[in-house]
């Protein structure tokens, strides 16, 4: 029992190590005026977004170097339209663009996505979601990151707004889900696809290389497919990186604990290349991260493990501004995750999948109707 909590504890060390470099390393997009020639399309997939589509389309009209900014309409029962094409009369850069029929094989988002990128007309291409907010001179800051690093292919990992107790509490595991792991420090240094990474929320991705290389249409049945295109990127020798967006990009997920559920429930399962790295996840989070707060009486090995997990969850609070309160609760946000990890595998594998506006993701298939979308 000693040797395996002393093996745990270095492996845990490791990781302290890695999200403490994450928090002093990792490179931030800024807002800045950068004179530039580039100009940028906004692309937005919207279904049932009447609630958040003005406040997006607001944050975008008086950024600089928008060429455009395209709205895919992606069979909204609500009145998502009509939003935009009254507030495309006032502001002509906006255009409304009516769906077409969703062909097999494809998710709902990757196929408004790549509707909207043949409509563009930009040197870059942004791809946000209808719920995204960014700062003024955020599209100026991501340029010039883009020509500062080279880089065809920009994602901005957001701030997350939280407002109700459980989105402020379940939320910041996800950024601990990932930067505990992900050493973003190095995604800048080498160009391996297995580093890759991107958040949906915010893409950046110049025009001509896109279509050289076949964007959305070669992710076109993933689900994650925003970090399947910056390996996509990276597999084709043109360089993708993700920056900390938090001080420019600004997104609030999802608002209710149901909608937690159910929206990761559908990514979580999905998201792993077999079964077995699934059950690796899940048994290397149940021994570091949960079960040392059950244990930690046995020894001093096991109480210096809780210190650790606590210390990682405490340095990405500093960094992403999450509330410390929900760190100091990290084994029942544990359990969350544990639990929402084995609902999903079942959905997926035993059961009918997982509805998510209206389309059904089911094991190696995607159930939809012309009348459904996905955000």
């Amino acid at each position: 029992m000693e040797i395996i909590a002393i093996i745990l504890l270095a492996m845990l060390t490791v990781l302290l190590f890695t999200t403490l470099f994450n928090v002093l390393l990792w490179e931030r997009v800024e807002n800045i005026n950068y004179e530039t020639k580039d100009s940028v399309s906004v692309l937005i997939p919207a279904r049932n977004e009447s609630a958040n589509i003005i406040g997006c389309l607001e944050c975008l009209i008086n950024q600089t170097n928008v060429k455009e900014i395209l709205v895919y309409n992606d069979y909204s029962s609500d009145d998502t339209a009509e939003k935009v094409i009254s507030f495309s009369k006032q502001y002509p850069v906006v255009q409304l663009i009516e769906p077409s029929t969703l062909p097999s094989g494809w998710t709902g988002k990757t196929f408004a996505c790549y509707q909207l990128a043949q409509k563009a007309r930009g040197d870059w291409l942004l791809f946000i979601d209808a719920d995204t907010r960014i700062t003024h001179n955020a599209i100026s800051g991501m340029l010039l990151k883009a020509q500062q690093w080279n880089v065809t292919f920009l994602s901005c990992w957001p701030g997350l707004e939280m407002v109700t107790f459980w989105e402020r509490f379940l939320m910041p595991v996800l950024n601990f889900f990932v930067y505990t792991v992900y050493p973003a420090f190095l995604s800048f240094k080498f160009n391996m696809p297995s580093l890759g990474i991107a958040h949906g929320a915010c893409i950046m991705i110049k025009r001509d290389v896109y279509h050289k290389i076949g964007g959305h249409e070669r992710v076109k049945n993933k689900i994650f497919e925003d970090t399947e295109l910056a390996r996509l990127w990276r597999n084709e020798n043109e360089r993708s990186l993700c920056f900390d967006g938090q001080n420019v990009v600004r997104v609030r997920m999802y608002e209710s604990l149901k909608d937690i559920w159910i929206g990761f429930q559908k990514n979580f399962y999905p998201g792993f290349n077999s079964e077995v790295s699934f059950w690796i996840f899940m048994a290397f989070h149940a021994l570091l991260f949960l079960i040392p707060f059950f244990l930690f009486f046995i020894s001093l090995y096991i109480v210096l493990m809780v210190i650790l997990v606590l210390t990682i969850r405490i340095l990405l609070s500093i960094r992403f501004r999450h509330p410390f309160w929900s760190a100091l609760l990290h084994p029942f946000g544990e359990i969350f995750l544990l639990a929402l990890g084995i609902s999903s595998w079942w959905k997926f594998t035993n059961g009918p999948g997982v509805n998510w506006k209206g389309r059904t993701y089911a094991k190696g298939s995607f159930v939809s109707s012309d009348k459904a979308g996905q955000k």
